[in-house]
């Protein structure tokens, strides 16, 4: 069994190869899965299993304690591995490092929805949160969207994003750490959130139309990034809907009957095998990125191959 360290994976990974890898992961069968949360906000276990029918399977083991964060020097909030196991076989062919895999996975992710979802003329990003989470989709989102002119970066902590501001500035990109977050809401054609809140800090009444928002951070029933008003006559998508249904941006506007289940138009392997998306200019799209073991999988496997070939 091979014993990849995040290096190694960043060594073959690039923002095309795992989009693409993620698409072609799509066509087939969709995943069998399951999985547990042992614990609360302030520490869990957590782990994912998952079979991708004809192309192999895989576990995401977890532990997340947020307080690492506020450790001096700041110690890593979620410590994780991704074992892949061979179709053939069955037994173990790798253990990854499950953050890396993570970062890679969760922005690809949101990215690959929204090539599909958002406006190819969207100018302004606007991105909540300061992890490696949020730097990794602000790179996603670049990568997918060159039309992008402006990227604007909200925490609320804003002294935490000064490392992620120097190094977009260091790229010639145009940026701007903001602090009314409603204006900057009300600015962006893209909004993505990276945050682990549990009351929501993106309010619907500020949303323009035509703007598409990500909702990335929150996992259990209690988080909620949005509120319940950007859902109302917006589009609505998910990755997966089972572990959607478990998370607080989705399980909140269900339970106060803003949206019903049927609201939502589709999962990420429907958005993969349309023809094509239709949406006017002033079309509101959201999409909540609850994750899913399945897409560790693929990056992995990916990661595996990549490995091999060289």
């Amino acid at each position: 069994m091979q014993i990849i360290s995040a290096q190694q994976i960043r060594s073959v990974l690039d923002w095309h190869g795992v989009l693409d890898a993620l698409h072609r992961g799509h066509s087939g069968s969709r995943p069998i899965a399951d999985g547990y949360f042992i614990g609360d906000s302030s520490f869990g276990l957590f782990s994912r299993g998952v079979i991708l029918p004809g192309k192999g399977a895989g576990v995401k083991i977890a532990s997340i304690h947020p307080a690492n964060g506020a450790a001096d020097p700041p110690l890593p909030t979620e410590q994780a591995a991704f074992l892949v196991m061979d179709e053939r076989t069955k037994g173990l062919v790798a253990m990854l490092d499950g953050p890396e895999i993570t970062r890679w996975k969760t922005a690809a992710d949101s990215a690959l929805a929204a090539r599909i979802l958002s406006r190819e003329n969207s100018e302004v990003l606007l991105v909540l949160g300061a992890g490696p989470i949020a730097a990794a989709l602000t790179d996603a989102y670049l990568h997918i969207r060159p039309s992008i002119r402006e990227v604007l970066l909200w925490n609320r902590t804003a002294s935490r994003l000064e490392g992620a501001r120097s190094a977009l500035a260091a790229r010639n990109i145009r940026v701007r750490v903001v602090d009314d977050l409603d204006a900057a809401v009300a600015r962006a054609d893209i909004i993505a959130a990276a945050t682990s809140t549990s009351t929501p800090v993106i309010r619907g009444e500020c949303v323009r139309p035509g703007t598409h928002v990500d909702l990335v951070g929150g996992y259990r029933p209690d988080m909620q990034e949005a509120d319940c008003t950007v859902y109302r006559d917006a589009r609505i998508f998910v990755d997966d809907r089972q572990n959607a249904a478990q998370s607080g941006d989705i399980l909140t506007p269900l339970q106060a009957g803003v949206i019903g289940e049927g609201d939502i138009e589709g999962d990420l392997f429907d958005l993969c095998r349309m023809p094509a998306f239709h949406r006017s200019a002033g079309d509101r799209t959201v999409y909540k990125n609850a994750g899913g073991a399945y897409l560790d999988l693929i990056v992995s496997q990916y990661v595996v191959e990549q490995l091999t070939s060289r």
